[in-house]
């Protein structure tokens, strides 16, 4: 299913500035100084579309910071009237949402942590009835396409026409290089559902560190995102909050200078020939791909049949890591990422089990 969502062309948004629609401002509002500061630097840039700044930070551990609370609101407001940015923050509950129109907050975004509570964000959606402001919603911590899809839903049925999305990564309890896991495919999958809503990369919680942001914020554009939110703090070592991931205004400002811009929509006619070409050679190889998966569905089938009748379980744990450390081990050798083929293995084998299942309780 398609969802259509009207009037969300970022182009459109108030404080466009062109590509990347960029959203910068430290992690936290810690003083005044520091809020103003970092402001004045990120205005100097002239790329920054919105500055945020978290004002209610939803800590795992209590006893951490969590936040100035609306006083860090005053600020925000200060910082609007001066440097004459637009400004954003998070908002959690419908009391979050109150507070931050009556400051005048440009955008608000629903969080990680919001967006996997319905109730929550329905709340968050009544408060914003009648509102014109602009609203991100951040994808849910676990890799869930549909508590993310649903949550914009919820905005939209509040009236809200200026919607878009954060990719923010997504949890995991393996080991990783960033904090949270990318998992692009997702993010690619809600536009294939919403063509049209805006996508904004946020590489600070992907990345966790600074070393990484610049290629994950390349990989966004590479991937036809639509901005970015990238988290800049004046002393990004003595944060009060997530330090290891933010850069200073200048740092940020280099790498921008950096990005490459990709033309989404290359109008070369030999090129679009090539392109032709060989996307024509990708559908023989899908189709081929279909194919041999039937061909090995009905060979899984046919073990089903043999297990049953033969009174054996369906899974054998010791042959399912046979055939993960072969096709990782034979993928690596053909240029293949270890995390494709675990992927990729790990749904035919769920496949092959739901045929042998059917083949257990005669339902062929």
């Amino acid at each position: 299913m398609v969802l259509k969502i009207e009037n969300t062309q970022i182009t459109d948004w108030k404080g466009y500035k062109g590509r990347p629609f960029l959203i910068s401002g430290p992690c936290s509002a810690e003083t005044e100084e520091q809020v103003m500061e970092t402001a004045r630097q990120l205005a100097a840039l002239n790329q920054v579309s919105v500055f945020r700044a978290g004002i209610w930070k939803p800590r795992t551990r209590p006893n951490s910071f969590e936040g100035i609370g609306s006083e860090g609101l005053k600020w925000m407001r200060r910082v609007k009237q001066e440097t004459g940015m637009l400004i954003g923050t998070e908002v959690a509950n419908e009391k979050h949402v109150y507070e931050a129109l009556k400051y005048g907050v440009d955008m608000l975004w629903i969080g990680a942590r919001t967006t996997v509570n319905p109730f929550t964000v329905q709340e968050i959606s009544d408060a914003l009835q009648g509102v014109d402001v602009m609203v991100l919603v951040k994808n849910p911590v676990n890799p869930d396409i549909e508590l993310w899809v649903g949550a914009i839903e919820r905005i939209a049925g509040a009236g809200i026409t200026r919607i878009g999305a954060i990719h923010r990564g997504f949890s995991t309890y393996e080991k990783t290089l960033y904090r949270n896991q990318p998992n692009w495919q997702l993010p690619i999958e809600l536009r294939r559902r919403i063509p049209d809503l805006p996508i904004i990369c946020d590489p600070s919680h992907i990345a966790g560190a600074r070393a990484y942001l610049h290629e994950i914020s390349q990989k966004a554009m590479d991937l036809n995102f639509d901005g970015l939110m990238i988290e800049s703090h004046i002393d990004p070592a003595n944060a009060l909050s997530d330090s290891a991931q933010q850069l200073t205004p200048n740092d940020l400002k280099e790498l921008l200078t950096r990005l490459i811009m990709r033309n989404p929509n290359p109008d070369d006619p030999k090129l679009l020939d090539v392109l032709g070409e060989l996307r024509q050679q990708i559908d023989i190889y899908d189709d081929h791909l279909l194919d041999l998966l039937e061909k090995r569905m009905k060979i899984a089938e046919k073990i089903g049949m043999y297990k049953k009748e033969n009174n054996i379980t369906i899974l054998q744990s010791l042959r399912w890591d046979e055939i993960i450390r072969r096709a990782v081990i034979r993928g690596q050798t053909k240029g293949l990422s270890a995390e494709m083929i675990d992927g990729i293995f790990k749904a035919i084998h769920q496949e092959s089990i739901n045929h042998q299942m059917r083949v257990m309780n005669n339902e062929r």
